[in-house]
Parts: C-alpha cells; sequence; structure tokens
C-alpha cells in the first residue's frame, strides 16, 4: 500500500499541469515531500535511492518549467528518475516499482505518455533526444523542446560524446543537463570527471557563477532582454573558463554554469531562459548522490541500491540467517586476487562496475594491476585486447546485458585475432528486478555465433573457480565465463584450482525415461526436480553440459543413443542458446528423439524477483518436474 505520511502539497499532484499550479516559493515545501515519500517507500520496496534522492529539485524545476508532455524529457539510465515518475501520475502505484505486475523501474514508454523514450543502459539520452528534435523538425515543425538529462558518469561514454559531436551541428531545439554528482554507481574516473572538477572548483568559475547570476538578474524577473543577456553570458564565458577552452563550447553547444542543482528556485528561472535560446544547449549543474538522507549521502555506493533500510536511522536491515552462500560476485573478486597472486600476467578490467562485479576487491590489493575504465563497454574490450596483445591476460568483467554494446569489439579485435581474454559475464540469466534491460538473456546466442570463444557456464562457485583459473592457463584464447546475479548454493566451495578441458560436461545422474540436459546455475533447479521425479518412480539423467563451445559432442552421443526424451534447460533465450545446440546436433547426426527446450522464450521478460521470473518462464523446479511428467505422459 502507499505509505501514509502527511504530504501537504504532493497529495494534490497528480500530473505537471497540477505541479505548475504551485507558486515557485512552494517548490522547495514539494521538493523535501517527494524526497521523505521516496524514502519512505524505498525502505520497504528496495530500489535505487541515492541517484533519485539527488535528482529531486530537478525533476520538479523541468517539470515547472516545461510543457511536458510535449515538451520531450529523456533521463539517462533511469536511476534518477523517481522524482519524476511521481510528479508524473505514479504516486500511488509508486510502491509497487520493480515488482512483478508493478510499475519499471525505469522510465518506459508503454507506461506512460511522459516517459519520452525507454531507458535502462547509460549515455543513450543525448542519441534519443536529438533524434526526437530532428524528427519534430521534420515531420510538422512544432516548436517543441527536447531535454537529456545526463549524469556525468554517463557522459564518459563513447555514445553520449558522439551524439553531443552530431547535435552540435544540427541547430536542433536541445537542451542537455549535465546532472554532475561525481558518481554513477561507483566513483567516476577518467579526464572528463578531473575535467568537470576543475570548472566547479576553479575560482575563475566561481566568479564566474557570481557573473552569470547577476547578469541574469539576479532573483528577479529576466524581463524582455534575456537573450541579449544570454549573449553576454556566453562571452563570459568564453572569456574566463580556466583560461582554456570549454569541452562543451566545442561541440557548438552554449555552455551554462555550474548552477546549484538543490536551489530548485532558481534552477526553474534559469530554465524559463534558458528555454527561449535556439540550438543545442548545455546546462552543467551540481547535485549530491543522496541528497537530503544522512547515511546515503555519507555512504553514495552503498546506497545506490541499498535493500531494505530502517527509513529514520538509515541502518540496512539484514535477514537472519546463520550461514549464507557467497555470491558468485564474490567468489570472483576472491578467485582473481589468488590467480593474480599467482600468474603476473593477469590484470581485471571493467567498465564501471567494480564493486557490482567485486572488482574492487583486487583494486584495494593490486591497484596497478586493475582498471575502471569508465561507462565504456566497447573500450573496455579493446584496451583488454590491447593488453593481450602483448602478452597479458586481462579479466575483462561486464555484466551480461552490457556486454550486448561491445559486440563487434569482442569479434574484431578479441575473437578474430585469437587473443587470450577472460569475459567474465556477470548477471548472466534473469537478473530479476532491473528488468527486461538488464537481464543477461541473451549472451549464449550470440556468443555461440563467433568462431574461436570457448563459452562455458558454471552449476556452482566451485566450477566458477575451475574456469577461472582454466581459463588463464597458456594457450586457452578468448575464453567466456558466465554466471548469475546473486548467491550459489554452497558455503564449501573454495576448492584447490582444477584445470577443466574445454568441451567436457558431466554426467550427475544416471536415468531411463528422460534425459534433461543444463547449463549454468539452473543445473540446481534440474537437481531439485530430479529428487522430486524419483520419488514418484521417475528416474530422469540429468547431464550438466558446462560448455556451450565447444559442446560436448562425445556426452550428446551417449544421450541421443539411449533416451528419445530430453529436456534442455537454460537461463538464456532458447533461440540460438542449448536448446537450439541440441537441435543442431541432432540433426547433424542424423538422431531422433523428442526434445523439449527450457528457457528465457522469445519476449521481452518483465521485472520481478527471480524466482518469479524462473516460474514464468517454466525453468524452476516446478515447471522442469510439469514438463518431464508431460512428456511421459503424452
Amino acid at each position: 500500500m502507499t505509505p501514509q505520511i502527511p504530504l501537504k502539497l504532493l497529495n494534490k499532484i497528480n500530473s505537471p499541469a497540477d505541479l505548475r499550479l504551485l507558486r515557485e516559493d512552494e517548490l522547495p515545501l514539494l521538493c523535501d515531500e517527494i524526497r521523505q515519500f521516496i524514502i519512505e517507500v524505498i525502505s520497504s520496496n528496495p530500489g535505487h535511492l541515492g541517484a533519485s534522492l539527488g535528482s529531486v529539485e530537478l525533476a520538479v524545476a523541468i517539470h515547472y518549467a516545461f510543457n511536458t508532455p510535449l515538451d520531450k524529457l529523456i533521463w539517462d539510465v533511469g536511476h534518477q528518475a523517481y522524482a519524476h515518475k511521481i510528479i508524473t501520475g505514479r504516486r500511488d502505484t509508486f510502491h509497487t516499482n520493480r515488482t512483478f505486475g508493478g510499475i519499471s523501474g525505469f522510465p518506459k514508454m508503454s507506461e506512460s505518455a511522459y516517459d519520452a523514450f525507454g531507458v535502462g543502459h547509460s549515455s543513450t539520452s543525448i542519441s534519443a533526444a536529438l533524434g526526437m528534435a530532428t524528427a519534430a523538425r521534420l515531420l510538422n515543425g512544432k516548436n517543441e523542446q527536447h531535454i537529456a538529462v545526463i549524469g556525468d558518469g554517463a557522459m564518459t561514454g563513447g555514445m553520449a560524446m558522439e551524439a553531443l559531436n552530431n547535435a552540435g551541428v544540427s541547430n536542433t531545439n536541445l537542451l542537455v543537463i549535465l546532472n554532475d554528482n561525481g558518481i554513477a554507481i561507483d566513483k567516476n574516473v577518467g579526464a572528463l570527471r578531473e575535467y568537470l572538477i576543475d570548472i566547479v572548483t576553479s575560482r575563475a568559475y566561481n566568479k564566474l557563477k557570481d557573473k552569470v547570476w547577476k547578469l541574469m538578474g539576479g532573483n528577479t524577473s529576466y524581463g524582455k532582454n534575456s537573450r541579449a543577456v544570454v549573449k553576454q553570458i556566453g562571452n563570459a564565458l568564453k572569456s574566463t573558463i580556466l583560461n582554456k577552452s570549454n569541452l562543451f563550447e566545442a561541440f557548438n553547444f552554449r555552455y551554462f554554469g555550474p548552477v546549484d542543482g538543490h536551489d530548485v528556485v532558481r534552477l526553474t528561472k534559469l530554465l524559463n531562459d534558458i528555454r527561449n535560446i535556439p540550438g543545442p544547449r548545455l546546462l552543467h549543474v551540481i547535485t549530491v548522490k543522496g541528497k537530503g538522507f544522512e547515511k546515503a549521502e555519507q555512504d553514495q555506493i552503498l546506497y545506490h541500491s541499498p535493500g531494505m533500510f530502517d527509513k529514520t536511522t538509515g541502518e540496512i536491515i539484514e535477514k537472519p540467517c546463520k550461514s549464507l552462500p557467497p555470491k558468485y560476485q564474490h567468489v570472483f573478486g576472491k578467485t582473481i586476487i589468488e590467480l593474480a597472486e599467482k600468474n603476473p600476467k593477469i590484470v581485471g578490467v571493467t567498465p564501471a562496475m567494480p564493486s557490482g562485479c567485486s572488482l574492487n576487491m583486487m583494486m584495494s590489493v593490486m591497484p596497478h594491476r586493475a582498471f575502471d575504465v569508465g561507462i565504456a563497454e566497447q573500450h573496455a574490450v579493446t584496451f583488454s585486447a590491447g593488453m593481450a596483445a602483448r602478452g597479458l591476460i586481462p579479466f575483462c568483467n561486464i555484466y551480461s546485458s552490457f556486454m550486448q554494446r561491445a559486440y563487434d569489439q569482442v569479434i574484431h579485435d578479441v575473437a578474430l585475432q585469437g587473443l587470450q581474454v577472460v569475459f567474465c559475464l556477470d548477471r548472466g540469466g534473469l537478473v530479476g528486478e532491473d528488468g527486461p534491460t538488464h537481464h543477461g538473456a541473451y549472451d549464449l546466442a550470440y556468443f555461440r555465433a563467433i568462431p574461436g570463444l570457448t563459452i562455458a557456464a558454471p552449476m556452482n562457485e566451485t566450477e566458477l573457480r575451475h574456469l577461472m583459473y582454466t581459463a588463464q592457463l597458456d594457450g586457452k584464447g578468448p575464453y567466456v565465463i558466465r554466471y548469475p546475479r546473486g548467491r550459489g548454493l554452497s558455503t564449501d566451495w573454495k576448492k584447490p584450482f582444477m584445470e577443466i578441458t574445454a568441451g567436457t560436461g558431466r554426467k550427475l545422474r544416471g536415468g531411463e525415461s528422460v534425459a534433461i540436459l543444463s547449463i549454468g546455475h539452473p543445473g540446481n533447479f534440474v537437481t531439485e526436480a530430479c529428487d522430486i521425479l524419483q520419488r514418484d518412480g521417475i528416474l530422469a539423467g540429468h547431464f550438466d553440459m558446462r560448455f556451450l563451445k565447444p559442446i560436448d559432442e562425445q556426452m550428446l552421443h551417449e544421450v541421443f543413443k539411449k533416451y528419445d526424451r530430453i529436456v534442455t534447460v537454460e537461463d538464456g533465450t532458447i533461440n540460438g542458446g542449448l536448446g537450439s545446440a541440441v537441435l543442431e546436433f541432432m540433426a547433424a547426426n542424423n538422431y531422433q528423439a523428442r526434445i523439449v527446450r527450457l528457457g528465457i522464450p522469445d519476449a521481452f521478460i518483465t521485472q520481478g524477483k527471480p524466482e518469479e521470473l524462473y516460474a514464468l518462464c517454466g525453468f524452476d523446479t516446478d515447471g522442469i518436474v510439469r514438463t518431464v511428467r508431460s512428456m511421459l505422459n503424452s
């Protein structure tokens, strides 16, 4: 249910039209209420807290100053868009955020007319807004505004720079708002971060901010001479900025800022004036991630998405448990350190996800051998290829859904050249509440088509260790290891390293009536299903394929010679994955069997708890049992 907290102004806001009925001096109170509402809801229904707390004033000011949804607002990534959702008619359903059957945790076009473009991955907003602005001009000539709100972490993505380069010569009605809080999920890295820090901290810029504000008329209305004033601002910028050229002006953008992103009244006035300026503009806004919630401000990485917490103290609420198995991410982090201590060629690479994938463990003890390259998946892959070309062995850890962005680099820069890069695909399979933009559904299928790759998926934490050890041995070539988000099943995972021969599976259980072939973590669901079936007198064979490429053909010959009923189980799309590989093998070798493929169907899967989504797709324990019984009964 929606929290019952006193919200004097927010309870009146069902759309931006209601927001615009408020006086400007009421906006700070509204922002306080929105922030309180977000904390109240997210404390018991976990989501992305810090980024949205930091962008409350920004969301209010944009919707107050612009005529949304006629004016198009595109949020980059979407972590920062909770206030936007609440303002735009989803206050009463916000408690269902990221839950099965509830509203999405990210802007989604089918959910609201105010969500002008669906987002989940970073650095897309400027390109999308530019496309919309161009289309508006070509189709009907409407004088619509197009606003892209991009975090400074997302600005490091090459796509954002490509869009700036294109937009600067487009003469379109485009406003880019750089929401600069110095952090994405982890601390921002790279030269752009240093450049933005220079802008914020330099004396020239502090002096310039005062000059800009005075030129704009301070707290007075701008009157009829706003464009003349803005021209003066541009000249002032060019003459005083850091004694060097402005990066954004080099892209032919009118640059404004930096300004305080938490002064909602001043921000509203500034947006009102900037909206009347033609052509591409960039407003640099300084915000604090976690603003207004002490714990979230103090630990911005932890409170990016903290899980359940006490709304008063901010303390994280841990579920009591004597002994939990480790997360696959923790096993990766511990294991790469062990391997790197033994093998000086090993280095670690991640595109802005060190804490999420646990490469931060290596960074803390071997900072010179672990690299966060920023939100730049394409660069991460080719950077790794460059190191491999000189004899190093990079472990390039990228979330499965983000690896989609670097597909060409894997083909052209790694596989084609046979370079020994170990791709550790975190978040393989259905990731849960983040939903379809983050599900790792396609990696098995899209990598299987690439020549020269070894593709493996461990069933448990110990197998992950063995595969990581194997991949760094001499002569292994390009190697893909994919594993899910979250915990495995065993607390006794730290076994001595063992090499696993590529293309070898494991026969875990013999059977009579049906064979179940699995790959990766869902093999654990198969183990449970076989136990249930056995109690009913059904003996199902279980084969952990372990490798998708090369696939264990010897084991497949054994299976097809004995069984005429086969079930394949995977947590990737069934189109092109393990099931498809088994069907291809059957056809190529003239076998005949009835095969049922279980996995992610040919559809985009909604958000929800992982177990809800496994059941939805039919490859949870119960789904496997039902499938086997149905096959035998037919």
